[in-house]
């Protein structure tokens, strides 16, 4: 049962028969009967068919919450009775905001050399993204805002304080000052990141507060092609200080503190709460909690 709760669970996080199938490495055919099966096993229907798939049934809405904690704990289980044989092993998935990507091997670095047999997969992903892919057990933790946008029930470590940056050309008037305000941000020729990123959303409330509502004519969900246009000397950016430290002399760029001490949001570790969690994300835990207590 638990093969066809794990198809059960694909599919509804795809939402489409194909895309689940590929997901599991296996045929459309394979899925589709997997999935009666699992409903003959029930005895209720668990998703609505038509030419395509058109969602799941109350029923079946209800056998996903319990799925993913049967799914969940077993894959506990057999993680825990590898690390009683082996040591901690196997792979870590971790989802991480793009703001957050230059800092992440602050984590990864001290976690993998603690634990030498893990493999750690980093996957860029909006907040939103993360929260679903937790809850539907395709990452195993994530780095992310942890107080700005409501996250539900997870364990969440903080691990750093984001403070943000105008990242000029080196050859921008303002590249030499040793801050800007937000209402000189707002009158820049801006690039940022897209709207759906939460980065974007606290960017518009900072320039919110001084009547400005941006409206940049270039916007990207990767930091990197905005770096990529401010280095043309026509655009700037708002990043945070950890993108901006990668960027010293020689580099073309410059980064400029903003004058606003409130500019200031925590990012740290979430993962689903559970207990017990498997040996991996327990060790991963336990490595943002010595992190944490720096």
């Amino acid at each position: 049962m638990i093969d066809r709760l794990e198809m059960f669970i694909a599919l509804a996080t795809e939402r489409h028969f194909g895309k689940a199938a590929e997901s599991l490495g296996i045929t459309q055919p394979s899925l589709s009967a997997g999935i009666r099966q699992l409903e003959d096993q029930l005895g209720v229907q668990l998703v609505f068919r038509g030419s395509r798939f058109q969602g799941l049934t109350p029923e079946g809405q209800r056998v996903l919450d319990w799925a993913r904690r049967i799914v969940g704990d077993v894959r506990t289980l057999r993680e825990e009775m590898r690390a009683v044989k082996s040591g901690v092993s196997g792979n870590l998935r971790i989802g991480v905001i793009p703001t957050a990507l230059p800092m992440v091997a602050r984590l990864t670095e001290p976690f993998l050399t603690r634990n030498p047999n893990v493999r750690v997969t980093i996957l860029s992903m909006t907040s939103y993204e993360i929260l679903d892919a937790i809850e539907n057990l395709t990452i195993d933790a994530g780095v992310t805002y942890l107080e700005n946008e409501p996250l539900g029930r997870v364990e969440k470590v903080p691990l750093h304080v984001e403070r943000y940056e105008l990242l000029v050309a080196a050859a921008s008037p303002l590249a030499g000052q040793r801050e800007v305000t937000w209402e000189e941000v707002a009158a820049l020729p801006l690039c940022l990141l897209t709207g759906n990123m939460q980065n974007r959303r606290i960017i518009n409330q900072h320039l919110a507060s001084v009547g400005v509502s941006p409206a940049p004519r270039v916007e990207s969900n990767s930091t990197i092609a905005l770096v990529a246009h401010v280095a043309t000397g026509r655009w700037a950016s708002v990043v945070p200080m950890t993108l901006a430290g990668m960027f010293g002399s020689g580099s073309g760029l410059a980064a400029v503190p903003i004058a606003d001490t409130g500019a200031k949001h925590m990012v740290g570790l979430i993962a689903a709460w559970r207990e017990p969690h498997t040996p991996l994300l327990s060790a991963l835990l336990a490595e943002a909690r010595r992190i944490a207590q720096v």
